[in-house]
Parts: C-alpha cells; sequence; structure tokens
C-alpha cells in the first residue's frame, strides 16, 4: 500500500483539535457518530448514501479490523438510528489483500437488490486497487472483489465512487497516481464482469450518469460528457475548460451535478479571484447551426477567511435553486464550513455560512451533502470530533 498524498492531506485533520466556543450559526449542527480511530473505521472522506428505513452507508479511509501500515486499511460502515442516538456497525473490513484497500473518496451505492458496491484505492490481486461487491443476506454481508485493477492492461487506482445503468453495469475514474488514466466500464454477463477503458484521460474524481445513460466527468482542467454511440462504444466531449485566471476556477475533483433542466454544477479546488476555489455552473444552448455549446459561469469565488476555501465535493441542489456544499478549509478557525448559494436574480448568487467547524464538531470536509425534505443536510468530516477520527454530522434548520 502506498498514498502519500491522502497521507499528506489529512495528517493535520485526523490529530486531536483544539476545543473552542462556538458561537451562534445559522443551523444547527449534531453530530451523529464520532469515529475512534479504531476498529469502527478512521478518516470518512466520502458521500453518505441513506435508504429508505433511514439507516446511512459509508466508508472510511483507515481504521478496522485488519491492520494496514498499524492503521487499518478502511471500512464500509452502517449508522442506524436508535430511538435518540445512533449506532455504527461495520459491515466489512478491509484487510490489504485481494479484497482491497483505502477507500478515498469512495462512497458504497445501492443496486435494486440492496447490494452495495464501491472501490479502494489500493491492493487487490496486482496493487492497483479493486471494485468490491457487499452482497446482503439473512448471514450478514459478504464481500465480493469484482475486480482487481492491473496497470499492465488497465488503469489503476480507483480512488473515487461508482454509478450503475439499467443493465447494472458499471462506471468509474481512475488515476490518482498515473500519469495517465480515464474512466472504465464493468460489464456483466451473468456472475462474470469485464472491465475495458473508454476514455482515457489524466481524470479526477468520480462521474454523474444523466437519464439517457451520458456519463459526465472532470478531468484536472476540464468537464467532459461521454455518451453511447449506439455501437457498443463512446463519443467523449469536452464541454468546458478551465483557464485558472482570476475569473475562472481550476482543479475540478469531483464531477458535477445536474439539475432538472440540464445544467451541471460543480466545484473547482482552486481558481478564483484569490485562488481559493469556486462554485461553477455551465449552461447548454444550441447555436444556428444546432450544435449545442456550454457557457461556463462562476457562481461564486472563495475569498479563503471565513467564507470557506478549497472546496472539493459535489454540491447539492433544492427545488428553489438554493446550493449547498462544504470547504475543506477556511471558516472561523479554517477548518472548513458547510455553505448555502442563494440565488437572488440576475445570475447573481449570495453566500451564507450555514456551519463553521471547530473541531470537536468535525473539521476539513472532502465530501458533498444529503439534503432530506425537513431541509437537513447530512455529512461527513475526516478530522476532527472527540477523537479527532472523523464524524457524521447533521444540519438542521
Amino acid at each position: 500500500m502506498n498514498g502519500t498524498r491522502w497521507v499528506l492531506t489529512l495528517t493535520v485533520l485526523v490529530a486531536p483539535l483544539l476545543i473552542a466556543a462556538q458561537p451562534a450559526q445559522a443551523q444547527t449542527e449534531t453530530v451523529l457518530y464520532n469515529f475512534t480511530g479504531g476498529t469502527d473505521g478512521l478518516s470518512p472522506t466520502a458521500n453518505l448514501i441513506r435508504d429508505g428505513a433511514g439507516n446511512f452507508y459509508g466508508t472510511t479511509l483507515q481504521g478496522g479490523y485488519l491492520p494496514c501500515s498499524g492503521v487499518g486499511c478502511g471500512v464500509v460502515f452502517e449508522l442506524s438510528p436508535n430511538g435518540g442516538g445512533w449506532n455504527e456497525n461495520v459491515l466489512y473490513s478491509f484487510g490489504g489483500g485481494k479484497d482491497g484497500a483505502n477507500p478515498f473518496i469512495a462512497p458504497v451505492i445501492f443496486d435494486k437488490s440492496g447490494n452495495l458496491y464501491g472501490t479502494t484505492e489500493f491492493s487487490g490481486k496486482h496493487g492497483f486497487g479493486v471494485v468490491y461487491e457487499l452482497r446482503h443476506s439473512k448471514k450478514g454481508w459478504k464481500d465480493r472483489t469484482l475486480y482487481s485493477f492491473n496497470f499492465k492492461n488497465s488503469f489503476g487506482h480507483p480512488a473515487s465512487g461508482l454509478v450503475m445503468d439499467a443493465q447494472a453495469n458499471l462506471y468509474g475514474t481512475t488515476s490518482e497516481y498515473q500519469a495517465t488514466g480515464g474512466v472504465f466500464e464493468l460489464a456483466h454477463s451473468g456472475t462474470l464482469w469485464h472491465e475495458q477503458a473508454i476514455y482515457n484521460a489524466p481524470t479526477s474524481c468520480g462521474l454523474t450518469m444523466d437519464g439517457s445513460g451520458n456519463l459526465y466527468g472532470t478531468t484536472n482542467s476540464t468537464v467532459f460528457e461521454l455518451s453511447p454511440n449506439g455501437n457498443g462504444g463512446w463519443t467523449a466531449t469536452v464541454l468546458y475548460t478551465f483557464t485558472g485566471a482570476p475569473e475562472d476556477g481550476i482543479s475540478p475533483w469531483m464531477a458535477p451535478v445536474i439539475d432538472a433542466a440540464g445544467n451541471l454544477y460543480g466545484t473547482t479546488y482552486s481558481g478564483g479571484a484569490t485562488n481559493n476555489g469556486t462554485v461553477y455552473e455551465l449552461t447548454p444552448s444550441k447555436n444556428a447551426k444546432g450544435e449545442v455549446q456550454w457557457t461556463e459561469q462562476i457562481l461564486y469565488s472563495f475569498a479563503g477567511g471565513t467564507d470557506g476555501a478549497m472546496p472539493i465535493g459535489q454540491p447539492v441542489l433544492d427545488g428553489a435553486g438554493n446550493i449547498y456544499g462544504t470547504t475543506q478549509k477556511g471558516g472561523e478557525l479554517d477548518y472548513g464550513t458547510v455553505f448555502e448559494l442563494v440565488p437572488i436574480g440576475g445570475g447573481v448568487y449570495q453566500e451564507k455560512i450555514l456551519w463553521s467547524f471547530h473541531g470537536t464538531d468535525g473539521a476539513g470536509s472532502m465530501a458533498g451533502l444529503i439534503l432530506d425534505g425537513t431541509g437537513t443536510l447530512y455529512g461527513t468530516t475526516p478530522g476532527g470530533g472527540l477523537y479527532g477520527a472523523g464524524v457524521v454530522f447533521a444540519l438542521t434548520p
């Protein structure tokens, strides 16, 4: 196992953090679970998902029952309400062998039968990470490695999660540690799975799929679309190239999200007026020839102070067009924020800080949020909490 990038990213965050008084903020934050850094997991860096019964599912980068460099190889966990609090249950603890190690910004997804799918960035049969399935049964959850990456004939190191199409084929991105990489498809025939590269590019983390089966993702400097060509292949289109100029962003980590009108929204980790990151929108329109063109607008440029800095996770939108997200840095103590962008007319947005992390309540969020029907937001932070090992939190109006 190797991984200097995420070790450097999280070194400060997983240390015990200062206890500080928390001034009144726009919403109320509740820590649903404090990770201890032991067998229950260490450093949740990815999005949560939620089932119909209100249970949350997620992953941690490290921790677990089996050691990886003395800190564990990561876990898949479930968080269930118990009538007043929350119980955490480790569904699977990665061993660092053929089963994989260290899911990074890699949430799990469900299939129609309630089975879970995800990726690990390291280990596996060849050491380049895996795609795994956790199959649910009356006896519990059983892990199965669907594919073990081998850089000799395919990409390697999938750092992000997966999307699934209507035929239950899986798609994801690789190449956190390779000069090349891209988008892969994992198609199944019965119990067998076959991997193929469908886009060669230095991709960032993750994909979004629309209702027509088109895929959207990012490289270090572009937003791209992959469309099925009807012959088993894919057509790639670069929708926008970031310039890194003061009025633009650079370094998008995660794929954009899509609204009902087909507009794309995302974040860049850096760039903008003070190089502290941005929230952007891409809007499609047709020119005189009937060709689709995309126009970018920076909705907010972070200043790097109390307003936040370095957004990584995907934004989430509500029905009124408000945009919610997190920043890894900035805020009152530089432990990151939860923010809202409110449209005030004419394409202009006003930022509201809903929460500024203070250490014991979480620190350094790298993930997006879940928004429920009551307006409550749920998320994770890889650092902070009572034990400095990260938290799952809720933010209520």
